[in-house]
């Protein structure tokens, strides 16, 4: 099948037809620097890190462009509570954010604007809503006319006649719904020269003054977390449609971007991570607890639009499930001789047909393919059952995540190899093993977490000095077992065991690989 993807505005899945065939244009709406970041932030960026690396895999080009928000009224506060500068702040909240996302593997973007660079490309855009009569000047501020723009609130799904008045209550303001454009300077606070008299931009002109600058007035994908779906998206769409406008109040081009993405929030103890309620577990205190990749599963494990609960439970469920995965690919390699070697044998092995597993589309609403990830425990269903070959298994993977991203079923899949592999793993059938091998570290550099390439094993460079020590220690077994001293060779075994080193007997001779 081909990609399709879930658009808030239609509400429903759609197939994904990019403006440009072979190439994409996303915006992902970035952070607003005001203070550290917290896993909160990462779920979101992990869910587009998925799709971007799954559009690069089904061989598109992608320009990916994220924002920084590097002025706002929280950023002003917080920098003023330290007695330092707004831009000390911002710029110390920014390097944050990137070591964040850095951390969890999420590649960085082609394109990562920051608000306070696009002051003039906002100035255009606000002319031009002001002499189409979308928006208009009150006490040294911009507001945008909501009543003028009638397919307002279609992406949020409400009335504009039933929404409650904006909280941005300021002199100037002809209609409680309308929002801010350009705010009139304040005393002690940062500020530009605009023609409407110094001050400084609202937050939803940013963008859409700086994703029409490096995508286009109409691009490919919007995204962002839920909770942006309104005002935040709500208010850039209006104002980005209503700027290609005629003066005669009719949109030239009805859609700012073609597909409206949302990820779902992440809660703890049921309720929304928010700096704002106290609850957040910051980025820096969780990877001091557990491994950067295991934070990444765990942020993968439930699909995108759906509510996913972070607990240290949770983690440990998580940590279980990537370490099944990490063992036998580490292990496998072990065994075949490294990466290379499992390419080449995998290479030589006939083709098998392959045989993913039935395919049903929902009709309905709701978040198809919705729900956790898989615990060490899970059996290798689903998606994952039965698989005839690794040709299979990439099948049910890559038709999984054409479904929406669907990463229940794609972890399935994963889980299916793992599971087969593992089966041949103590055999002497090479050839099968680098197989799935081979379609488990292609699955898993989709999903950011490849344990070779991405997530390199602590203490690497000690591995030619351990090979050289076991080569060592199995030659002292070969020894007693030759002399047919059973009772110490049995005992060199128990010992390697109990360091979490198993000896497996094949046809071949001795092999070990770490438990």
């Amino acid at each position: 099948m081909s990609l399709h993807l879930y658009d808030t505005r239609t509400r429903r899945v759609r197939l994904f037809e990019p403006l440009r065939p072979g190439h994409v244009g996303v915006y992902v709406c970035g952070p607003t620097v005001q203070s550290g970041p917290h896993v909160g932030h990462l779920r979101s960026a992990v869910a587009f890190d998925l799709l971007r690396r799954w559009l690069l895999a089904s061989g598109y080009a992608v320009t990916y462009v994220q924002n920084v928000t590097d002025i706002d009224d929280k950023i002003i506060v917080n920098a003023d509570r330290e007695s330092i500068s707004v831009w000390e702040l911002a710029t110390r909240e920014t390097r944050a954010f990137d070591d964040a996302y850095r951390s969890v593997g999420i590649l960085p973007p082609t394109i990562e604007p920051r608000a306070t660079a696009h002051i003039p490309e906002m100035h255009a855009l606000i002319a031009r809503l002001m002499a189409g009569g979308f928006a208009y000047e009150g006490d040294g501020s911009v507001w945008f006319r909501v009543g003028r723009y009638a397919d307002y609130g279609a992406l949020s799904n409400q009335r504009p006649d039933a929404m409650q008045a904006s909280p941005e209550a300021e002199a100037g303001k002809a209609d409680p719904r309308d929002f801010a454009l350009w705010k009139a300077s304040r005393p002690g606070e940062p500020a530009w020269d605009s023609p409407w008299g110094p001050g400084r931009p609202g937050w939803h002109l940013e963008c859409s003054a700086m994703a029409g600058k490096y995508l286009g007035q109409v691009f490919d994908i919007h995204g962002g977390g839920l909770d942006l779906v309104f005002p935040h998206h709500e208010n850039e769409r209006a104002q980005t449609v209503c700027m290609t406008a005629d003066h005669g109040g009719l949109p030239a081009e009805p859609e700012m971007a073609r597909y409206w993405m949302h990820t779902g929030l992440l809660t703890t103890g049921g309720t929304k991570m928010s700096k704002s309620l106290g609850n957040s577990y910051f980025v820096s205190d969780v990877l001091a607890q557990v491994r950067p990749q295991v934070l990444r599963y765990h942020l993968l494990s439930a699909h995108y639009r759906s509510t996913l609960e972070f607990s240290a439970a949770t983690l440990a469920e998580s940590a279980a499930a990537y370490d099944r995965v990490e063992t036998f690919v580490r292990n496998a390699l072990d065994i075949l001789g490294g990466p290379e070697t499992a390419s080449a044998l995998a290479a030589e092995a006939p083709a098998a047909p392959a045989r993913p597993a039935p395919r049903t589309r929902g009709k309905g609403k709701g978040v198809r393919g919705a729900g956790g990830g898989l615990s060490a425990e899970t059996p290798a269903g689903g998606a994952g059952a039965g698989l005839a070959s690794p040709a299979a298994a990439w099948a049910a993977f890559a038709e999984s995540l054409d479904d929406d991203l669907g990463i229940a079923r794609a972890l399935a899949a994963l889980f299916g190899a793992v599971g087969q592999g593992n089966q041949v793993l103590a055999k002497a059938h090479s050839r099968e093993l680098a197989g799935w091998v081979v379609v488990a570290r292609r699955m898993l550099a989709v999903l950011g977490l490849d344990p070779v390439e991405q997530w390199p094993a602590a203490g690497a460079e000690l591995r030619p000095a351990l090979d050289g020590v076991m080569e060592i220690v199995l030659d002292l077994r070969s020894s007693a077992r030759a002399r047919r001293d059973f009772a110490e060779a049995d005992s060199i075994r128990a010992r390697l065991a109990a360091a979490d080193v198993v000896v497996d007997d094949t046809p071949e001779g001795q092999r070990w690989h770490l438990a």
